[in-house]
């Protein structure tokens, strides 16, 4: 994948959203997503531009401070809709004698996804 510098045509507007329901939730002029993560230190939504496989994408951070309530993490994204192409990266803790696996150099399914596209090794 390349990253793209949210140009013209890839600019997103954001509103914090809602912590419910969990993942990606189709509304008429946009898409929900709220993914639960308790240890997390922070959550990115990475939006592929394409189903491609080196798809240009933008990250969009979460601000804990307006996109997280307990231990969700959510977002609302204008524009998009059905068959965006997403993933997250999440940070946090990488100690896994206590079972903290956290690198954000993996993008991450959400684990309430509906489909999946592409092939995985």
């Amino acid at each position: 994948m390349k990253k793209n510098s949210t140009g013209k045509n890839h600019s997103y507007k954001t509103t914090p959203g809602r912590p419910y329901p969990m993942g990606a939730t189709l509304l008429e002029n946009g898409v929900q997503f709220a993914l639960f993560s308790r240890h997390a230190k922070g959550v990115t939504l990475v939006l592929m531009h394409s189903a491609e496989r080196d798809s240009e994408y933008t990250d969009i951070p979460l601000d804990p401070s307006i996109n997280r309530t307990g231990d969700i993490w959510h977002i609302k994204v204008e524009g998009i809709g059905a068959g965006q192409v997403y993933g997250y990266r999440v940070s946090g803790e990488y100690n896994p004698a206590r079972g903290y696996r956290f690198n954000d150099n993996k993008l991450l399914l959400d684990p309430y996804t509906k489909a999946i596209t592409g092939n995985f090794k």
